[in-house]
């Protein structure tokens, strides 16, 4: 369930909520001599203001490949190479815009309550297995309420982490 919210608040982070965050180029990689590396891995990315993304590549030789991969992401960002570095500039989020990144995170929630439903079946099926090895079913009914107090306590972090990332994107 840890896992689970984990990997939501990390989703989280890649939704831009107009100010500039290395975080947005997560899962963004490039063909490196052969391999597929993560852009932070092949390049220097820094903020040095609240709009604006840059990156210096560690090789000058795949710039184009960065900012092709960069167009290719489909994160909406136009990168600007003036052939040393690639430029990004976030532009200021209007309020339909807004109202759809709030959509994608509460999907992004509900991929998350779906997980730790899931983590939860899995562990009440493994109890349920327990008692064909003797467990009194006492003890089954302690777990699994045991169980669901995890489950609840878990959706309950998701949505503060959602609630915390709304404010953040609806804030002007």
């Amino acid at each position: 369930m840890t896992k689970a919210i984990n990997f939501t608040r990390a989703e989280l982070s890649k939704i831009r909520a107009g100010k500039a965050s290395p975080q947005m180029l997560d899962g963004i990689s490039i063909d490196y001599y052969g391999v597929p590396s993560p852009l932070n891995q092949v390049s220097s990315i820094t903020t040095p203001d609240a709009r604006t993304i840059a990156l210096r590549p560690f090789e000058k030789g795949i710039l184009n490949d960065i900012e092709r991969a960069i167009i290719n992401s489909n994160i909406g960002l136009n990168p600007a190479n003036d052939g040393e570095t690639i430029r990004l500039n976030i532009p200021p989020l209007t309020e339909e815009r807004r109202i759809d990144l709030v959509k994608r995170a509460k999907t992004e929630l509900e991929t998350a309550r779906i997980n730790i439903r899931r983590v939860r079946q899995d562990s009440n099926d493994e109890l349920k297995k327990l008692k064909d090895e003797g467990v009194s079913e006492d003890a089954i009914k302690i777990g699994e309420d045991r169980v669901q107090k995890l489950t609840d306590e878990s959706v309950v972090k998701a949505e503060q982490i959602l609630a915390a990332k709304e404010r953040d994107i609806m804030s002007v």
